[in-house]
């Protein structure tokens, strides 16, 4: 824990909050990166009071609020979860737009700092290239990061895998770059200090600091710097255990002791910040007494409610992409939710992210006057970033890109399901009808990979994603309304590229289409049907073709279902889904993914048409007729299941 000397003074010193309201959303943040660091982040809290002396005992136990790897826990002073590398400082990256964001709406009266920690690991991670590009170029003055350069890693020492210059390449994302003694207390202190007065760019204190300080071997010998310690107990590792204890001044039969003036240190630390807490909020009470129409908006965005918003008023073309139903949506978005930040990975004119970019602006270095992050080409950095805007409270965060390049995302998608993050993903471009691009660009296998996440469970037993795949305008507005209301777990809206017909309606689509709600819906009823038609997406649109074929050639009597998400339908009570998809009727299945993706819906005694390979680059038109994805195609594969 080389970085350990930095965590005592940031938190004994530097770090302001609320001891006694650890969620103040005024508060200073710390973004920890590596969360094998989590037993020096644990120790500080501990000494600041939010973990016990047991709970570091029961380090990494069941059922303990001490993991191996840190878990968001903001009452106890834990900002994030960590583990993956990299994805800790990016979220410390989004923490910091969203002050910026705050303050552009409020004022310089609630501004705070982020401090994030990052490591050799986290680095190397091409993560931190997207990340630093993003902070630098839009000058987060309030973001200091730590990097604890140590020289060691897990397997090697640093020198066996790169020569870069750390501090250049900072320099060049226009960063303030400082680099220390990262064990020398003064030098700490005053880095800190040059930091909190850096007006325009976010600073890096590059700390060259000892790993294993302090441990030695049980012939008295030096242990200090050896990768062996990265990654297991210190007596494994080659030094002792019991000798090391000694050698850094505390007692081998207790280890767990909190000395007296490191008692009153923290003692004193929380009297300052009480103090400190007190003088704020009678700086707030004072600025919502002058503002009070202001104050109730704040008040508003940080409860974390849903805002109010009549979806009935969005009028969509008809017969129109779903990607251009979206825009439509966000259009509206843009002038009705205040506190809703988009973000495109340089695909808003086409993943349609536009429809919200046109009516605010994007941010640029010093102006986030504006609700949109033009984030480039860096999907994971892009999908971390709205991690660490969601984990800071108070904003509605949501961004775009192909659902091809969701392999990119899904390491964060991860983290925001493991957080229960909100976060909104807006995928375009939803399967081979891409056309003309080729394999490259049309997802195949994504959906039933996403599809996944709605069987797998968080912490708090729900679905851990929602997937909504909506099959024409006013599904998606719907689809958008399900998205916005979701406030526990992240969203995901999988959008065409290319038109689709309006599914038919006896009178108001879209009071129909809010049927989605329940995951799976009747959207052509029959009686007593010999067969019941099941899709998401563009393919609903398809089976209403082949069901016209069904009826008008063989008298068939044919229900088709709309299933936005498989998740949704099954957290209906069994009648419903019962009456929606009967076991005892024969199913087909329609999806321009692999046929997997519908099997929980169809059964195994239904029929699924679908993928088993990847695309072909062809128009989608000519795609449709090659892969059958056509109402002759439909009709001969029905009659075939029936026969």
């Amino acid at each position: 824990m080389g970085g350990a000397d930095f965590a005592n003074i940031l938190f004994t010193e530097f770090l302001n909050y609320d001891p006694s309201e650890m969620t103040w959303p005024f508060r200073d943040r710390f973004f920890l990166d590596p969360g094998h660091m989590s037993p020096m982040l644990y120790s500080v809290l501990a000494l600041a009071g939010n973990y016990s002396l047991e709970d570091l005992k029961n380090f990494r136990q069941w059922g303990s609020v001490t993991p191996g790897h840190p878990e968001v826990d903001p009452e106890r002073g834990v900002e994030n979860t960590s583990g993956p590398l990299g994805q800790g400082h990016t979220m410390a990256v989004g923490a910091a737009i969203a002050e910026r964001f705050l303050v552009a709406r409020f004022g310089e009266w609630m501004a705070h700092k982020t401090y994030t920690f990052i490591s050799d690991g986290g680095i190397q991670e091409e993560i931190s290239q997207g990340a630093g590009r993003l902070a630098g170029y839009l000058g987060l003055n309030n973001l200091i990061m730590f990097y604890d350069s140590n020289d060691i890693q897990l397997s090697t020492g640093t020198d066996s895998v790169t020569s870069e210059d750390t501090a250049m390449k900072y320099t060049a994302w226009g960063w303030n770059v400082l680099t220390i003694v990262g064990n020398d207390p003064d030098a700490i202190r005053g880095a800190l200090r040059s930091a909190l007065t850096e007006k325009s760019r976010p600073t890096i204190i590059i700390g060259k600091t000892i790993m294993g300080k302090g441990a030695i071997k049980e012939d008295g010998s030096n242990f200090e710097r050896q990768c062996s310690t990265h990654g297991q107990p210190l007596t494994h590792a080659g030094a002792s255990f019991k000798k090391t204890i000694a050698n850094l001044g505390g007692n081998p039969e207790n280890p767990f002791e909190i000395f007296p003036d490191v008692a009153e240190l923290y003692a004193k630390r929380r009297e300052t910040l009480k103090a400190w807490a007190n003088t704020k909020n009678d700086e707030e009470d004072a600025w919502a007494d002058a503002n009070p129409a202001l104050a109730a908006k704040l008040d508003k965005f940080l409860s974390g409610e849903v805002p109010e918003f009549d979806y009935s008023k969005i009028v969509q073309k008809s017969g129109a992409a779903t990607r251009n139903a979206s825009a439509t949506v966000l259009a509206a978005f843009a002038k009705g939710i205040e506190n809703m930040i988009v973000s495109s990975a340089d695909l808003s004119n086409s993943d349609k992210t536009d429809g919200f970019l046109n009516n605010t602006k994007a941010f640029k270095n010093g102006d986030f006057s504006g609700a949109f992050l033009q984030a480039g080409v860096c999907e994971l950095t892009m999908a971390s970033v709205m991690n660490g805007i969601v984990l800071h409270g108070g904003i509605i965060a949501a961004c775009g890109t192909f659902f091809v390049f969701s392999d990119y995302m899904k390491p964060a998608l991860r983290m925001a399901a493991l957080m229960e993050l909100p976060v909104k993903y807006i995928w375009t471009h939803d399967a081979f009808r891409v056309g003309e691009d080729g394999p490259t660009h049309q997802p195949v296998e994504h959906e039933a990979q996403l599809r996944l996440m709605e069987h797998l469970k968080n912490h708090s037993g729900e679905n851990s994603t929602l997937v909504l795949r909506p099959a024409d305008a006013q599904e998606t507005t719907v689809a958008w309304q399900l998205a916005i209301e979701n406030t526990s777990t992240p969203t995901a809206l999988i959008l065409s590229r290319q038109n689709i017909k309006d599914l038919p309606s006896k009178g108001n689509r879209y009071e129909e289409a809010k049927q989605a709600a329940k995951g799976a819906y009747t959207v052509e009823e029959c009686e007593n049907p010999d067969v019941i038609l099941v899709a998401s997406g563009s393919e609903v649109a398809s089976l209403v073709e082949g069901a016209l074929l069904l009826r008008e050639r063989d008298g068939l009597g044919v229900r088709i279902v709309s299933a936005p998400s498989e998740g949704l339908f099954r957290e209906q009570d069994k009648a419903y889904q019962e009456s929606v998809l009967p076991v005892s009727i024969p199913k087909f299945g329609l999806t321009a993914g692999l046929p997997v993706t519908l099997r929980g819906l169809v059964g195994d005694s239904g029929a699924i048409w679908g993928l088993s390979s990847f695309g072909f680059s062809a128009p989608y038109d000519i795609l449709d007729q090659q892969l059958g994805f056509t109402a002759e195609n439909i009709y001969n594969q029905v009659k075939a299941l029936l026969t």
